[in-house]
């Protein structure tokens, strides 16, 4: 039975800070590898490197290529490691405004099942929504002959360490979902805000930094949001004062029932090009502030407005001047949604994944 008193080291999507969380991120990389390149990838010395992986073994996590096993003249034969085959079930759930992803995950990343639930909140009191939720992923665990071992969740709005969710477009304010979710599956629960979810997907996906530079995240959607990634892990940004009129409903506000029907009106175009350029002001006051390398943008006010990301670029650049940052746009929203339901679904076992074994 899970204690809902354990702790999983660091916060929501840091890098991984533990020898065997270490360990376990570069075999997920690179599938067949050996401790010697692990102590070069993590700069670990070769007796913690041995204890991490011998503690991944004991956990059914790694398992060793005995049939890979090659010598170099005298001494120990080589023998490479890899993401062991494991039946444990990670689920990842994207919370939206009218429907909401729930995938099934296993320890590699790979989707097991996955579905779209209908989730009108608009129609939903907070509870009937969680409930919604809940037996969208009873029915996706049905039939499967696998533990759910861990659940996470995306949400627009701003989450607390504790889970509590505050989302004004979706009418939430103090919501507990992470404590029903626990009580209900009996599993460890991590809720995160999206943005820092996109990074969390980059964080999970990129080779170990030796020095880090940070990396900027910005959604606009239906919500506004903003995160940072650095060594410390991420960290939701507060933005300034009024930038919630850039959301899509904020920008429409009641005169187009959607922005496909305000991409498509010519009477719409000044108010979508002045959102752009503006997006891309506020992209460039945070990047003077946080300083990062990179900047990843994401959201349907890019990929549903055909000539906003070249309006947003030009603006961006033209603020930060030579500041030499790469720009990267997430291109689907299938993508976004698939990305950050699987990085929250995987977070703690990659940020603890030997406080997951005792669960």
């Amino acid at each position: 039975m899970y204690d809902a008193s354990m702790t999983i080291a660091g916060t929501v999507f840091s890098r991984p800070r533990t020898p065997a969380a270490k360990c376990l991120h570069h075999i997920r990389l690179h599938h067949i590898v050996t401790r010697s390149e692990l102590v070069e990838a993590t700069g670990l010395s070769q007796p913690t490197i041995t204890r991490a992986v011998a503690s991944l073994i004991d956990a059914g996590l790694v398992h060793q290529r005995t049939d890979l096993t090659h010598s170099h003249g005298r001494g120990r034969p080589t023998v490479p490691l890899e993401l062991a085959p494991s039946g444990w079930l990670h689920a990842g759930i994207s919370v939206g405004t009218s429907t909401t992803y729930i995938g099934l995950f296993d320890t590699r990343g790979r989707t097991i099942r996955d579905a779209d639930v209908p989730t009108p909140v608009a129609r939903l009191s907070e509870s009937d929504f969680i409930e919604h939720v809940m037996a969208g992923l009873n029915r996706l665990t049905a039939g499967l002959d696998r533990p759910l071992v861990s659940v996470g969740v995306t949400t627009s709005g701003h989450v607390s360490r504790d889970g509590i969710v505050d989302a004004p477009n979706l009418g939430w304010h103090g919501v507990d979902f992470a404590g029903r979710l626990r009580y209900q599956f009996s599993v460890p629960v991590v809720v995160s805000a999206a943005v820092p979810a996109i990074l969390g997907s980059e964080v999970q996906s990129t080779e170990l930094p030796i020095n880090p530079s940070p990396t900027l995240a910005l959604f606009a959607d239906d919500s506004l949001g903003a995160a940072v990634a650095n060594d410390a892990g991420v960290t939701q940004v507060a933005l300034p004062a009024g930038s919630a009129a850039l959301s899509t409903a904020g920008v429409l506000q009641g005169r187009f029932p959607s922005l496909a029907a305000a991409v498509s009106n010519p009477s719409a175009r000044p108010l979508l090009d002045t959102r752009a350029h503006q997006l891309g002001e506020l992209t460039a006051e945070l990047a003077r502030e946080h300083r990062p390398s990179t900047i990843v943008v994401a959201g349907s006010a890019f990929i549903d407005d055909p000539a906003a990301p070249k309006l947003f670029a030009g603006a961006a650049r033209a603020a930060l001047g030579d500041n030499d940052i790469e720009l990267r746009m997430i291109p689907t929203h299938r993508e976004i949604v698939r990305a950050i339901a699987r990085a929250v679904a995987l977070d703690q076992l990659l940020r603890e994944p030997l406080g997951m074994v005792s669960v």
